[in-house]
């Protein structure tokens, strides 16, 4: 894998001050479980009563311990439990030897916790095909059980990175009648991004009181518009994952009934945490210099605007173009052709930023290269496209792609 020495020009200044929530505690250290000298392990533990939810990759050769999860996911147990994840080795595509090394795992954390196998829960992120050195990870099992606190989010966040060039946390509070409730989460992705179902590993935990049947819905809604409307490369990982765990500590009571009016405040802060962290995802695509914004309008309804802002976006020579820095809107007229959608030449509008680029079926009068030129220099790019046809609309956001993008990908298991 490819060593990385920058960070991301589209970072953040440093990772946000998580809040503690109640009934979760984290543990990272060094395992080395491909590498030496990073910490490559994480272990979450989640009180008794936490309610789990999760979207996994449809991927058809989706790891070992994504198979293993959408298994567990769907139980209503009560005990404690626990998420382990290690980077390095993906443990996909490796047989019955993967399988047979998720059993170990979550096995020997189920032992050292007190919790039952079912609860335990397991992620792995790095190389495809190589069998997975169980044997390094259940070894540092008590020793991160020891070491487990409440306060340790960033470093959770750190262990799970592969060529994420910085960590990626996020937080929001909710009141929910007068009670405050706090969501927190941290995410990883660089590469091999492009959203189905879900992209990338996240985990999100909130002392919200709420059931695991709603807890599940209100993360497959907001899920689709905001993880699954991030790309980098077009590349869907076999790994994907997003839990979201909910432990109840909350002074409030439960919310159960998907009606209850409280399940819409709850959401949208749950949201902002999701986009908040699939935008991060973005900044730090593999190689990139530039953040793009792609919103497309006027489609026949939600689905073809979002396919055609996927198109958009997954282009590698609209990429290109952004990362020379070249306002060549030809290349977006091309993308939206490509998407397979109703769209009518003379109806198609297009803008970089408030900059009206195109329109009637031509470059509109009063655009100039200039002015396009101007606008492409920027860090963040917004392309707006509207297709005048009726009311659908989506946004996706996604990179430029450069030389880094290739450079890191040439060398990636070296």
């Amino acid at each position: 894998m490819a060593k990385i020495e920058h960070v991301s020009p589209l970072a953040p200044e440093k990772f946000p001050e998580l809040p503690v929530i109640g009934g979760v505690r984290f543990a990272a250290l060094e395992a080395g479980v491909r590498y030496s000298g990073r910490t490559d392990l994480m272990l979450a533990e989640l009180c008794e009563g936490t309610a789990v939810a999760g979207v996994f990759t449809r991927s058809s050769t989706r790891s070992a311990a994504v198979l293993d999860c959408q298994e567990k996911i769907t139980e209503d147990l009560e005990g404690k439990a626990a998420i382990l994840v290690n980077s390095g080795n993906s443990n996909a595509f490796t047989g019955q030897s993967g399988f047979d090394s998720v059993a170990k795992i979550t096995a020997a954390v189920a032992e050292e916790m007190g919790i039952e196998q079912n609860r335990v829960f397991t992620a792995s992120t790095g190389v495809i095909g190589e069998p997975l050195k169980w044997e390094r990870i259940t070894a540092k099992i008590g020793e991160l059980s020891a070491s487990l606190e409440e306060g340790a989010m960033e470093q959770a966040a750190r262990a799970i990175m592969t060529t994420d060039t910085f960590p990626k946390g996020a937080t929001q509070t909710a009141t929910l009648d007068g009670v405050e409730v706090k969501i927190a989460g941290f995410a990883k992705g660089s590469g091999m991004i492009a959203p189905d179902m879900a992209t990338m590993l996240c985990y999100i935990f909130t002392d919200t009181a709420i059931s695991r049947e709603v807890l599940q819905q209100c993360l497959w809604l907001d899920n689709a518009s905001t993880f699954n409307c991030v790309t980098v490369d077009g590349d869907t990982s076999t790994s994907d994952t997003v839990l979201v765990a909910a432990t109840g500590k909350a002074d409030m009571a439960p919310i159960t009934d998907f009606a209850d009016p409280r399940v819409r405040v709850f959401r949208d802060a749950l949201h902002a945490v999701m986009k908040d962290l699939a935008i991060q995802i973005a900044r730090d695509g593999e190689g990139a210099s530039k953040l793009i914004e792609v919103q497309v309008t006027g489609a026949n309804a939600n689905g073809p605007a979002h396919r055609v802002a996927m198109a958009i976006a997954n282009s590698p020579l609209v990429k290109t173009a952004v990362a020379g820095e070249d306002p060549n809107w030809g290349r977006v007229v091309m993308a939206v052709g490509k998407a397979g959608e109703r769209a009518e030449r003379d109806r198609l509008t297009i803008w970089f930023g408030d900059i009206l680029v195109a329109e009637n079926g031509w470059v509109a009068p009063s655009y100039t290269e200039e002015a396009g030129a101007a606008y492409m220099k920027n860090s963040e790019i917004t392309i707006r496209v509207d297709l005048g046809l009726d009311n659908g609309t989506a946004t996706v956001w996604s990179c430029d792609l450069t030389h880094g993008y290739i450079s890191i990908n040439a060398d990636y298991r070296s």
